[in-house]
């Protein structure tokens, strides 16, 4: 199962262009669903900027460094095969932005992000029930 994911207010807190405390849960969430298969790739709007920042990989560094292995990295390689297209291809596509997300008020954090306690489980019964 393919799993897009954003970062910000999804699996860090809203600090752009700095990278905020995790959400709560997402990065064992996400974990977790490798272990069952799930390929993520980072589906984000944080770009690099050789004169700037690379605020980009930044974000692949952090996720990285907590045990997480991205599967693209705003693109999904597998779908080269069969569309030009540039959206990432994914089954699902999780981020604060989305109508419906479920979104939890974290205290210290500067607006409301993932509830992965919602999110998780959901993602969980997806990657099982393709087994």
């Amino acid at each position: 199962m393919y799993i897009c994911v954003d970062f910000d207010g999804t699996l860090v807190d809203h600090r752009y262009p700095e990278i905020g405390e995790p959400v709560p849960g997402a990065m064992g969430w996400l974990k977790k669903l490798q272990r069952y298969g799930a390929k993520i790739i980072l589906f984000t709007m944080r770009g690099d900027d050789p004169e700037r920042r690379n605020v980009l990989q930044e974000a692949v560094v952090y996720l990285q460094k907590n045990g997480v292995e991205l599967y693209g990295i705003n693109r999904n390689p597998d779908q080269d095969s069969w569309t030009n297209s540039p959206k990432a291809y994914g089954e699902v596509y999780v981020d604060d932005s989305a109508f419906g997300c479920p979104l939890i008020d974290v205290k210290g954090f500067s607006r409301p992000c993932v509830d992965w306690k919602k999110v998780g489980p959901h993602l969980e019964h997806m990657c099982l029930s393709r087994r």
